[in-house]
């Protein structure tokens, strides 16, 4: 059996080029499609196993990288935006015509404020950096996954160079852990 991850890395990682600094999203409406400005490279690309994140059709995984909040812009059909869930920690804003997450910044008191979360299989021209791990693996079984699939899932992913996680990377777990020991005032 085929498991099929997401269509922008099935065929195997593509690399990115080093000097990607941004470009535009565009929603996958064939007619006044949403379009974003990212101006700024990319902090850090994974595959990500979530309920919340967008995924394209027939994908078990969505692809969602980082950027610097202050360097994303909606350029044109704001009006199409809607909010989806006011309560979460990314504030995704997806497209009421196609449903693609445009953005998600995250505002609220965070390890990760500042930062916009971003499919980068949106952008019109390649170039993004390449995904880097596999991050929430378990969720996808909250998707609908049957359980039985994990193990060729975590082959899979392993095959294509994205390690998995049932949480994020190790350097991320320890930003987040930092940030909660700063808040507790464990650590300086």
């Amino acid at each position: 059996m085929s498991v099929h991850i997401h269509p922008s890395v099935d065929k195997g990682l593509t690399p990115g080029d080093s000097k990607f600094a941004g470009g535009t999203l565009s929603c996958l409406c064939k007619t006044n499609p949403v379009k974003v400005e990212v101006r700024s490279g990319i902090a850090h690309n994974h595959a990500c196993g979530c309920t919340k994140c967008w995924k394209p059709a027939g994908a078990i995984f969505s692809i969602a990288a980082v950027v610097p909040s202050d360097k994303v812009t909606v350029l044109e059909n704001a009006d199409k935006l809607k909010l989806v869930d006011a309560s979460a920690l990314l504030q995704r804003h997806a497209c009421t015509g196609c449903g693609a997450h445009m953005y998600a910044p995250v505002e609220k008191a965070h390890a990760f404020k500042g930062l916009t979360f971003i499919h980068p299989e949106l952008f019109t021209k390649p170039g993004a950096p390449e995904p880097g791990f596999a991050a929430y693996v378990s969720s996808v079984i909250e998707s609908g996954v049957d359980p039985a699939q994990m193990p060729a899932i975590r082959a899979r992913l392993r095959e294509l160079g994205l390690e998995p996680y049932d949480c994020l990377n190790p350097p991320l777990m320890d930003v987040l852990a930092t940030f909660a020991a700063k808040a507790k005032g464990t650590a300086a």
